[in-house]
Parts: structure tokens; C-alpha cells; sequence
């Protein structure tokens, strides 16, 4: 490390929803050097930094004569969609949907290609959730459902549960016990105390049998009780019970649908004999700040359709189905393009397409005009929320090539300028 070299404590990772608040930057040159007590996905998060700052296709680079083109653009448009992408701080996303409303746009994000199930389930039915702190510091039984944080969370165990000593469980890892449910081929963590196995077609008959047996009730035959029992048994003997499992799972041998009403119906029966909660991990960018935003913004987490003058909820008919049909006739893409899952990328193609965002100059999306931004938490200070939808503060370690939440309020104001969106 040079003498030139800075640390900033206490930056924010975004590699994934867990968000880890304790990372220490090491800025050296203009660039990352090293990013202390992160994971190897938050190395791979962070990187060195470096962004471009393009400005590509408009009829000009001057960002103030693009911005005007945009307006111009996404105000002719009969069907406009603003889309957002990962790595957005809050304040970037309230912009958008600012936007989104001016324009009587559509607007929606990663969520509902992802995640749309399990929030749907919990619309449906109500969850009983909890925070990562309260996880740290009572949990004494960990039940892994199908997902071993190791692969794609891989802090969640050393910093929340079951390794960390909390308040009512000063042992840690000593006082917890951690069951791996695995399903078909996706398993639970490696050093669990308990495995518990079954098929894909097995899952849903378990979680209702198991529904069962903690109330008292006995069903589900042979081939399944034993496992049922041995659970159960576990569960209410428990002071604290916590079921984990991946909110962004999309696996192809369980209907996500299936598994997140399930385990919402789980956990509110465990409550009745002992105290539980669920865990829904999510992926990163601050994903959950978008779903955040949205709702207090309109009421709605995803897929909000603004073309009445008013904010209307069609999680049936969001993105993918609209695009499929041809329903869009220009779409705003704020964020991270290299995020998007590739049916979205192959969908905006023939669509004319703007892009705003971390490397929008490099993306593979078939954007017209492209406009680099920082990213939230490296380039940009601001507002982002944790898999639990706790917000948390952003320092940023390096200077934005251009700030996103600025560029789009500009956006915004270009826009109104022109007069109504009729």
C-alpha cells in the first residue's frame, strides 16, 4: 500500500442481500486495491472500480443535449417501460418511478422475474419474518430449506447464524442447531447436524404433513412421517426456530409458488407451539430497495402501471408477458444491465431501448443511446436495503463518473418542461 492510499471503514457491500456493513476499502491510484473482510463474491463485487464514463448514441455527447433527447424520446412514446436493474441507490430508484409516473409508464424490475412468488405468497397469507439481528441473537435452531448460504450468501453464516455469538445464544455455533433440508439436488449447508432428504415431488406433501404434526395431527404415510416426525420434534422443542431459504430460486424441479406459500404457512404454524420466523434471502444491488421504494412510492412492489394517470398492480401481466406481446414501444433500463436475467435481454431486442447505468456503454442489452453511471455504494452515497428491508447508509469510496439519481431527476425535469404527458 502507497503512502497515497485511503481506507473507508464501514462500507456497504452489495454483492448480495446481505449487504455487510464492515468492509474496510483500501483506495490506492484511483482504484480498489483491496476490499478487507469481504467474501470472494464481494471482491468480485467491488473489483478496482473503474467505470467508464461514455455518453453513446445520441447526436451528441454533451449529456444535457442527450437528456433532452430522452424526454423526447420516452414522451412520444405510446407505451414507454422503465425497468430497474441492480445497483441502484433508493434515491436513483424514487427517481425512476417519479419518471415512470410523469410519463404514465409502466415500471417494474428484476423482482418479477425473480422473486414474484414469494412476495406474492406473503401478500396472500401475511409472514412471520424478523431481522438479521434478532436471527443473530436468539436463534437456536436453523432449518436450511433447499439452500446453502455458502454458495450465494456467503457471509450470512459467519455473521448472522448459526457461527456468531448473540445475546441468547452466547455460544454460538455451540447453542444452535442447523437442519439441511435438501430437495432433489438442491441442498442444504455441508456441515449441518441434521440432514433431512427428499424429492422435489415429496416437498409439498412434507410441508403440509409437517403443517400437521406440529399441530398435533398425523398424516402424510410411511414413506414421509419418519422424516415428518423427527422435524416436528425438533421444531417445538426449539426456543427460537428460523426456516432459511432462497427468495431468488428458481430451480427447475420445485414451483417457487409451491415452496414460499408452504413455508409461510410453516412458519406461521410453528408460532403457535414456539416461537419462528422465515428467512428469505435475496440477491444483491440493493434488489429489496427497489420493492421498498415502489411501495411507498405507489403502494405496489412490482409491476405498477401508471397508464390511468394512477398506479395499478399487475403482477400477472408484468414484464415478460407484456414484451412478449409487444406492448412496449420504448423502455427506459436504469441500473445494471450485466444483472438482467437473459430472457429480459432477449426480450428488449427490436424494442428501442435506452440505457442508464453502471457500464451501460458495455452492456449486451441492444440499446440506442447509453449513458454511464456510478454504481450505488462504490460511486454513490445514498440509501440501499438489506434482505431483511433494513436500509442502511452508502458511503461511496470513489468518485462517480456520473451520478444516477442527479441525471435522472434532470431526466425528470427535461420531461415536465415539454408540457403533460397526455
Amino acid at each position: 500500500m502507497s503512502g497515497s492510499a485511503r481506507i473507508v471503514e464501514n462500507a456497504v457491500c452489495l454483492g448480495c442481500g446481505c449487504a455487510c456493513d464492515d468492509i474496510a476499502v483500501v483506495v490506492d491510484g484511483g482504484r480498489i486495491t483491496e476490499a478487507r473482510n469481504a467474501c470472494p463474491l464481494g471482491l468480485r463485487w467491488f473489483g478496482d472500480g473503474a467505470l467508464p464514463g461514455a455518453v453513446l448514441g445520441g447526436r451528441s455527447a454533451a449529456v444535457e443535449e442527450v437528456i433532452g433527447e430522452i424526454a423526447d424520446i420516452l414522451r412520444s412514446a405510446r407505451a414507454p417501460l422503465v425497468y430497474l436493474a441492480p445497483d441502484l441507490t433508493s434515491e436513483a430508484q424514487r427517481a425512476s418511478v417519479a419518471i415512470a409516473d410523469q410519463l404514465h409508464a409502466f415500471i417494474d424490475g428484476v423482482t418479477s422475474a425473480t422473486a414474484s412468488e414469494g412476495i406474492l405468497a406473503a401478500q396472500r397469507r401475511g409472514r412471520a419474518g424478523a431481522t438479521l439481528g434478532e436471527i443473530r441473537n436468539r436463534a437456536d435452531l436453523l432449518v436450511f430449506w433447499a439452500v446453502d448460504p455458502a454458495l450465494g450468501y456467503p457471509r450470512f453464516q459467519s455473521r448472522y447464524a448459526p457461527d456468531p455469538a448473540g445475546v441468547h445464544v452466547p455460544n454460538g455455533r455451540a447453542d444452535r442447531t442447523v437442519i439441511a433440508v435438501d430437495v432433489g439436488s438442491q441442498r442444504g449447508p455441508n456441515d449441518a447436524d441434521v440432514r433431512i432428504q427428499m424429492t422435489a415431488e415429496e416437498e409439498s406433501l412434507f410441508c403440509a404433513s409437517l403443517r400437521g404434526c406440529l399441530a398435533g395431527r398425523t398424516f402424510g404415510g410411511a414413506p414421509i412421517l419418519a422424516r415428518v416426525t423427527e422435524l416436528a420434534t425438533r421444531l417445538n422443542r426449539a426456543k427460537y426456530a428460523v426456516i432459511v431459504t432462497d427468495g431468488e430460486s428458481a430451480s427447475p424441479t420445485a414451483a417457487p409458488s409451491m415452496r414460499a406459500s408452504s413455508l409461510i404457512a410453516l412458519t406461521q404454524a410453528l408460532n403457535a407451539t414456539t416461537r419462528g420466523s422465515l428467512c428469505t434471502l435475496r440477491a444483491g444491488g440493493n434488489r429489496n430497495g427497489a420493492d421498498t421504494v415502489l411501495s411507498w412510492q405507489t403502494g405496489f412492489p412490482m409491476a405498477v402501471d401508471f397508464a390511468r394517470g394512477a398506479p395499478a398492480y399487475t403482477p400477472e401481466d408484468a414484464t415478460l408477458s407484456r414484451l412478449a406481446r409487444g406492448a412496449f414501444d420504448a423502455v427506459l433500463l436504469i441500473g445494471a444491465t450485466m444483472s438482467l436475467p437473459d430472457t429480459l435481454t432477449g426480450a428488449l431486442r427490436g424494442v428501442r431501448t435506452i440505457a442508464i447505468g453502471p457500464r451501460a456503454s458495455e452492456s449486451a442489452v441492444d440499446a440506442s443511446i447509453r449513458i454511464d453511471t456510478g454504481v450505488a455504494s462504490i460511486h454513490e452515497s445514498g440509501i440501499a436495503f438489506r434482505t431483511d428491508d433494513i436500509p442502511l447508509s452508502l458511503r461511496a469510496v470513489l468518485p462517480t463518473p456520473r451520478d444516477t439519481a442527479s441525471l435522472l431527476k434532470a431526466l425528470g425535469s427535461a420531461i415536465a418542461a415539454k408540457g403533460a404527458v397526455a
